[in-house]
């Protein structure tokens, strides 16, 4: 009694690696493929431009880093960025201008308290020299 032959399988072909993309959509615009992103490896540094809208966004990058990570950092930090404005709450109209001229009244007081102290002095002077020439 023998075995039985098994049957034998042919090795597989070996699978192509397709290439990660460079191109990508954007998240504020919606336009397909208008995102590109660059990697910089003499400076480390990865740069991402959205061609439509001009979104751009710059990430530190190491010799691993590929242009998918820097989009997916892109998401990452508008998501976090999102997260903290919501957390802040919406900013009305009339509190965004309140807190202008709540800002600017300090400095333009001041302003004013500079300009009388030096108005002061011109007036004098004009006066003295006005009295001395009748």
């Amino acid at each position: 009694m023998g075995k039985r032959k098994k049957s034998s399988r042919k090795p597989g072909g070996s699978k192509k690696k397709e290439p990660l993309e460079t191109t990508f959509s954007c998240i504020f615009c919606h336009h397909e493929k208008s995102v590109a992103c660059k990697i910089d490896k003499k400076e480390l540094i990865g740069h991402l431009f959205c061609k439509i809208c001009g979104q751009s966004f710059q990430t530190r990058a190491n010799y691993l880093t590929e242009p998918v990570d820097i989009f997916a950092d892109w998401i990452d930090s508008s998501e976090a960025a999102s997260k903290l404005a919501a957390q802040r709450g919406p900013i009305s109209p009339i509190v965004a201008s309140a807190g202008a001229a709540t800002s600017r009244a300090p400095r333009n007081a001041a302003l004013e308290d500079i300009d009388e102290q030096d108005a002061a002095p011109r007036r004098r002077f004009v006066q003295a020299d006005s009295d001395e020439e009748d």
